[in-house]
């Protein structure tokens, strides 16, 4: 399926945590290496996805979660995110990381991303009306629209 223009933005923000993530997963038991892919993940996290994971979490999820009763598969996929979500979270607030944790985040972002790329965002174009994926693009950061 195509992806829908207005949830395009988000698409590209996943490209990029898609190479972090990848890279990740490959981390060596050695200082260096940890500690690069300890900064590209955080930054990427926390620096350049604020609004991403806002418009997802305020927009995106919010407008979805009224089907969660007449469609049970936006439950799952709900439930899904939030599990996910929790996940991430709690790697990424530890004090320090392994090797093994940072390979273990590297896995769970990139299985993230690619769950909501194959799952979310096809249930939103299917779901949402116009006006609804409208906001959504309007919200997405204005570096990574293409008009």
């Amino acid at each position: 399926m195509e992806r829908a223009k207005q949830l395009q933005p988000l698409s590209r923000e996943h490209h990029l945590g898609l190479v972090i993530a990848t890279h990740a997963k490959r981390c060596a038991n050695d200082v260096e290496d940890i500690a690069k892919h300890w900064m590209a993940l955080t930054e990427y996290i926390n620096d350049n996805m604020s609004n991403h994971f806002k418009v997802e979490d305020d927009l995106l999820l919010v407008m979805l979660a009224r089907y969660k009763d007449s469609y049970p598969k936006v439950a799952k996929v709900l439930d899904i995110i939030a599990s996910q979500h929790k996940k991430l979270y709690k790697i990424i607030h530890l004090p320090s990381l392994s090797a093994n944790q940072i390979r273990e985040l590297g896995k769970t972002l990139y299985e993230h991303i690619r769950f909501e790329e194959r799952e979310l965002f096809p249930l939103a174009q299917e779901l949402l009306s116009k006006q609804e994926l409208d906001a959504i693009y309007e919200a997405s950061s204005d570096n990574v629209k293409h008009k």
